[in-house]
């Protein structure tokens, strides 16, 4: 292992970094430039996303994604006068690309919460066991993960192609890098094996996927080539690097932390609500499996060992509903008028597997209701408030639950929690946890994945970096540090 060079957290190559975060609800480009010595990021381009139904089926619209990112990219380009130095790319895991020998896409790729997955997960479970693919993995069952996805391809019959990629790495492909599949990104997939972190012929043969088709791994923090194609003719894109962080964002979010101790937890605030702590080692007992806790890959070759909890989806669909109906609500808007209206009666379980379904958000909340013999809410968009809180309630003590357990299981006595990510702009969400868990809460970036992101880009660019396990941790730290007081700062002055 390389020693960590012990020099001020200024690089020696002052040229701009770029971090990509692709979300399910929108992308960013954003720019990291040195300015007297400093840091200063900001985000150049950002643009909505969603899947669309085609055909009756949800899929992404890789063509308009990759048209966002060119536009920011160049964007960048025009901005970073100096150069740039380093592109790396983040986003929501289990998704991919399935690509033809020249490494175009086939299709475009499916959506998690498309429902073919319901009846592949089942027939998957006839050929082998969901405890066998919990000890295998060490991984949350969750019928969205990547394996079940190329299962429902197979029992479709439709084309393998010559590889698939989940979405960052495609991207990074198509850009000029090689095709890879880094660690915290795969270990979602729940096709890796727990201990010996390669992927699992076992559950690839009972899958009848051929486990050839599945890219090379790779440590977070792996350069993976250059940048190509008409992109590197632009001036600041020559010579510039691709990088393959923390592919995954939560594990990006998680190295955008600048904590240090072993007395805190995590909150990744999005569209799903990620609840745990960071390990050195994978828990996998029979108790961590029966409540079915995941191990997904962080920085360092360390564990983010979590659950996945429902999260601001349920607000955001209700969003969609009521402004179909003629009643635009804004989230902080919602969240001011849900601080007003009385404690609900009763709570919602987030989880119910109802409730990760897209549409008619509001009755399927009424419907878990009514099974749990309370009062229906009145579901026009004048009521917003009160599902508002509801939800805001129902997710502060499922959150307190879940922590609970984290501490349990890890042996550790929490004291403080840093929320991360879009949620973490909640202050009533944020007192109600606080107020629920008993912890100390530390507001983190709201951006994150961002933040971990470029730390990840610093870290190995300096050198700070194991072959086997990638990026430095305790190096991707104190740059995470860095930059999130450089953006406080930023945000302040502005």
């Amino acid at each position: 292992m390389r020693r960590t060079p012990d020099v001020a957290l200024v690089p020696e190559d002052t040229r701009a970094l770029v971090a990509v975060d692709l979300g399910a609800e929108s992308c960013r480009v954003s720019l990291l430039r040195w300015v007297a010595g400093r840091p200063v990021i900001m985000l150049v381009h950002r643009f909505a996303n969603a899947p669309r139904e085609t055909d009756g089926r949800l899929r992404w619209d890789l063509g308009m994604i990759e048209a966002g990112l060119e536009h920011g990219l160049r964007l960048c380009a025009e901005i970073a006068v100096e150069g740039v130095r380093s592109i790396a790319v983040d986003g929501w895991a289990v998704d991919y690309v399935r690509v033809d020998s020249d490494g175009r896409a086939l299709a475009d790729p499916f959506c998690y919460r498309d429902e073919r997955t319901i009846e592949a997960e089942q027939r998957l479970y006839e050929e082998i066991a969901p405890e066998r693919l919990r000890e295998c993995t060490g991984v949350q069952l969750l019928r969205i993960n990547t394996l079940y996805q190329l299962y429902a391809d197979r029992l479709e019959g439709l084309p393998a192609g010559e590889q698939w990629m989940n979405l960052p790495e495609y991207f990074l492909s198509r850009w000029g890098g090689a095709r890879v599949a880094e660690f915290t990104n795969a270990t979602h997939s729940q096709m890796m094996d727990l201990h010996g972190r390669q992927w699992c012929e076992e559950i690839f043969q009972a899958a009848e996927l051929n486990v050839a088709l599945a890219p090379r791994l790779v440590p977070p923090g792996t350069e993976v080539g250059r940048l190509s194609g008409q992109l590197a003719k632009l001036a600041a894109f020559r010579n510039t690097v691709l990088i393959a962080p923390a592919c995954h964002d939560t594990a990006s979010a998680i190295a955008g932390i600048p904590a240090v101790g072993d007395d805190w937890a995590y909150l990744s605030s999005g569209t799903w609500s990620l609840v745990g702590t960071v390990l050195k080692e994978p828990r996998n007992d029979a108790a961590v499996a029966a409540e079915n806790f995941t191990n997904l890959g962080a920085v360092g070759g360390r564990v983010c060992f979590h659950k996945n909890v429902n999260g601001m989806w349920l607000i955001r669909q209700c969003l969609h509903q009521w402004a179909a109906e003629g009643r635009e609500w804004s989230v902080p808007e919602l969240v001011t008028a849900a601080e007003k209206v009385a404690k609900p009666e009763g709570l919602l379980d987030v989880d119910d597997a109802d409730l990760l379904l897209a549409g008619g958000m509001p009755q399927r909340i009424n419907a878990q209701r009514v099974r749990m013999g309370l009062k229906p809410l009145e579901e026009g968009a004048e009521n917003a408030p009160a599902f508002a809180s509801l939800i805001f309630h129902s997710l502060a003590a499922r959150y307190a639950d879940v922590l609970e357990r984290v501490a349990f299981h890890s042996g550790k006595k929490l004291k403080r929690l840093f929320v991360v990510g879009g949620g973490s702009q909640n202050d009533f969400l944020n007192r109600l946890t606080e107020e629920a868990t008993g912890l100390e809460l530390f507001r983190g970036a709201a951006e994150s994945s961002t933040v971990g992101n470029f730390a990840v880009q610093l870290t190995v660019l300096e050198g700070s970096r194991d072959e086997a396990t990638g990026a430095d941790a305790e190096r991707v730290s104190r740059w995470a540090g860095r930059l999130a007081l450089a953006l406080e700062q930023t945000a302040t002055k502005g």
